[in-house]
C-alpha cells in the first residue's frame, strides 16, 4: 500500500476494496449497514466518518468494481499487438466469467443499470458513463484495426461496439440467471466469429 496517501486514505480504499464485491453481488437496496460493518469489520462511526451516507459507499463500490473489470481486460489486450486478437480477448475472458472470482457476481454495469434505472439517478448516471467509456473503449479498438489495416476500413464502429457490448450482457444476464454457461458459450463463439470477420 501507498504511505504517501494518509490514514483516512487508506481507511477510505479498505472500506471501497472490501464492500465493492457485496454491492455487487447482492445491489444496492439489498446491502445493508450491518453488510458493510462485517465486511470491514469497522462500525457505522467508521464507515460514515470516511464516507457521507451509503450512496457514497455504493458510488466509490461502483468505480472501483468498473475499474478493476476495465484494468483486467486491458491488461490482457496490452499483452497483444494486433488488433483482432485485442477484441478477441472480450469474449475469451467472458466465456469463462464464472470461473474469475471478482467476475463471478457479474458484470458492475448490468447489475447496477438492472437496479438503479429510477431508484438511484446517481448509480444510473455512473452506469451510463461506464457504458459509454466501454462502447467508446470498444469503437478506439476497432479504429486502431483500420489504420493498422488489420480491420476492414467500412466496418461501422458504433454498429460493431452496440452489438458487441449487447452479447456480452445479454449472455452474462443468462447465465447469471440460469446458472448454466451453455448459452453464455454460444453468445461469446458468435461474438469470436463476428470479430473474426472485421479482419482484412
Amino acid at each position: 500500500m501507498n504511505k504517501d496517501i494518509s490514514k483516512s486514505e487508506r481507511t477510505k480504499q479498505f472500506i471501497i476494496e472490501r464492500t465493492a464485491p457485496i454491492f455487487n453481488e447482492k445491489g444496492y437496496a439489498a446491502t445493508s449497514l450491518s453488510d458493510l460493518e462485517n465486511a470491514t469489520g469497522l462500525s457505522k462511526g467508521s464507515i460514515y466518518g470516511n464516507f457521507e451516507n451509503k450512496d457514497d459507499v455504493a458510488l466509490a463500490a461502483f468505480d472501483y468494481n468498473f475499474n478493476r473489470v476495465t484494468q483486467f481486460i486491458k491488461d490482457k489486450m496490452l499483452a497483444t499487438e494486433n488488433s483482432i486478437d485485442r477484441l478477441l480477448v472480450y469474449p475469451k475472458v467472458y466465456c469463462n466469467f464464472l470461473t474469475i472470482p471478482f467476475l463471478k457476481p457479474g458484470c458492475p454495469i448490468l447489475n447496477t443499470s438492472t437496479e438503479a434505472d429510477d431508484t438511484h439517478p446517481k448509480l444510473r448516471e455512473r452506469a451510463a458513463n461506464a457504458l459509454s467509456f466501454w462502447k467508446l473503449s470498444i469503437e478506439n479498438q476497432i479504429k486502431r484495426g483500420i489504420q493498422r489495416r488489420e480491420i476492414k476500413a467500412d466496418t461501422n464502429l458504433t454498429e460493431v461496439a452496440v452489438i458487441f457490448m449487447s452479447l456480452i450482457e445479454g449472455a452474462i444476464m443468462q447465465a447469471k440467471v440460469t446458472g448454466k454457461v451453455s448459452e453464455l458459450r454460444i453468445a461469446m463463439n458468435y461474438l469470436e466469429k463476428l470479430i473474426l470477420e472485421l479482419k482484412i
